[in-house]
């Protein structure tokens, strides 16, 4: 029997058609937290990633910058098959008694965990150049292209089948975003105090304490994702159309491309991380050369968090009022201006750069915090069109734009560093003035130019204001409910 499926306080639900459907309880406190500890477990690795897996190759296995750079950006090439693959995968395999997405949770929480060990185990430092290269290939591809995306893009696609609400959607992802900063907080808070080390004078970091601490972060995603399996309901049942009759993935891929949401979000989101994500791969080398003190990144990483744990209790009902498109356009105005402020300033005090640079970090998680709100406002665009909701391939897509601008942000990080002349190897190496001088530029005009592309798309090209956002639920819910009505009783 078809059923549709609605709790108190939460409204209708999509349309199940499993069966042997049972009752739900309904959305609650429990499922924000549960949602929360699966991306506290994803940027266990994650950002360990993106906070030291350039430093990492070039300082401690002496890795060519511009070789890791271009790992980083061939690397997503890749990606664009094996993330859209996985999303595919997702959409057409029959559910789990879990749910569709909940039971890749328990599948690659510890794979994606000892592939991110490896990455960080200095085991070959003493090795030839080229077998000190396979490794950091072989490493960062395993983790990367493989299971993190097998693990991510589930989860990802779980926020849309939690449930249909805009308000109860928005606090998913804030809540997801709590658990990114969270994580955020212990890694580049906490590791630069254990990573870095002082010899003769100046700040170094330490392979073997970097393999240590992988390690630990390893333990605690898998120990996060079981707490995310644990706490989170899927409510939205969505099981595949017979072969037959869904859409190829042709036509998929080609409806959603005409879907101006996701293309938007896509645009936007992209520019947006490539500043994010070359700010971020900046400060070991501002902190560390520039202020020639790497211990300073702890601090100075507290200080860019601090304002998005002030904005988390606020932000839902910012987005409910005034909506997300409209917070995120005055968010991201705010950090360009900042990243400029720094510019033209530059200042030789860390604590002047710190008060710019949580002025920066605050206006971009005005955008960041509810992005993944965005994408399940996109999802819900992509079924009003093509009567198919595809939530995995069409986060895989997403999910493959952002790691695009993830790469091109390690891609130029590499590179800049090159330009600019930095010198890469172990022990003391002293940089130029000129040098100097080019990582300051890096890490403050470079990115304010990238959010202001970022801003006009999502001004002008992202379609979804509150009130078109508000439109869609209530077609969604009219389409539903004509589906559950339509379908005779069994």
């Amino acid at each position: 029997m078809s059923t549709t499926s609605a709790h108190p306080g939460q409204g209708r639900m999509a349309p199940s058609s499993s069966p042997s459907s049972t009752a739900k309880r309904p959305f609650s406190f429990r499922d924000k937290i549960g949602y929360m500890f699966g991306d506290f477990g994803n940027d266990f690795t994650f950002l360990l990633q993106s906070a030291f897996f350039m430093i990492f190759y070039t300082n401690v296995m002496g890795i060519n910058a511009a070789h890791v750079g271009t790992l980083l950006f061939a690397a997503r090439i890749l990606d664009a098959f094996t993330d859209v693959g996985a999303g595919r995968l997702i959409d057409t395999l029959k559910p789990g008694r879990s749910g569709r997405f909940k039971p890749w949770l328990l599948r690659i929480a510890v794979p994606v965990a000892a592939a991110s060990f490896l990455m960080f185990s200095p085991f070959v430092q003493d090795g030839e150049y080229g077998t000190r290269l396979a490794w950091m290939i072989v490493t960062y591809i395993l983790w990367g292209s493989v299971f993190y995306t097998l693990i991510n893009i589930p989860y990802g696609s779980m926020a849309s089948v939690i449930s249909n609400q805009p308000g109860e959607r928005a606090s998913l992802s804030v809540f997801r975003s709590l658990g990114a900063t969270l994580a955020n907080l212990a890694i580049s808070v906490v590791l630069p105090l254990v990573v870095f080390v002082q010899i003769n004078g100046q700040s170094e970091l330490s392979g073997t304490n970097m393999m240590w601490a992988a390690l630990g972060c390893g333990i605690l995603a898998v120990i996060c994702y079981l707490l995310c399996f644990i706490n989170v309901e899927e409510r939205i049942s969505t099981p595949p159309k017979p072969k037959g009759e869904r859409a190829s993935l042709g036509q998929t891929l080609g409806a959603m491309a005409k879907n101006r949401a996701l293309t938007g979000l896509i645009a936007t989101s992209l520019f947006m991380l490539i500043a994010f994500m070359l700010l971020g791969g900046m400060m070991p080398y501002m902190l560390n050369e520039y202020f020639n003190n790497g211990q300073l990144l702890s601090l100075v990483n507290f200080v860019g968090l601090a304002p998005t744990l002030l904005l988390v209790p606020f932000a839902s009902k910012l987005a409910k009022t005034f909506g997300k498109k409209e917070v995120g356009v005055v968010g991201m105005s705010l950090a360009v201006v900042a990243a400029l402020i720094l510019f033209v300033v530059r200042t030789d005090s860390p604590y002047v750069f710190m008060v710019g640079y949580a002025v920066m970090m605050f206006g971009v998680a005005c955008l960041n915090i509810l992005i993944w709100a965005f994408i399940t406002d996109a999802i819900d665009v992509q079924e009003i069109q093509t009567g198919e909701r595809n939530d995995a391939t069409v986060y895989g897509m997403y999910s493959w734009a952002r790691k695009l601008g993830q790469a091109i942000a390690g891609g130029l990080t590499g590179w800049a560093l090159g330009w600019i002349g930095y010198v890469s190897g172990t022990g003391t190496i002293v940089q130029t003035q000129e040098v100097l001088d080019g990582i300051y530029t890096l890490a403050t005009l470079v990115p304010a130019l990238l959010l202001i592309v970022s801003v006009l798309f999502l001004i002008f090209w992202y379609p979804l204001s509150k009130k078109r956002v508000d439109e869609n639920v209530a077609i969604l819910e009219k389409m539903h409910a004509a589906a559950a009505a339509a379908t005779p009783e069994s």
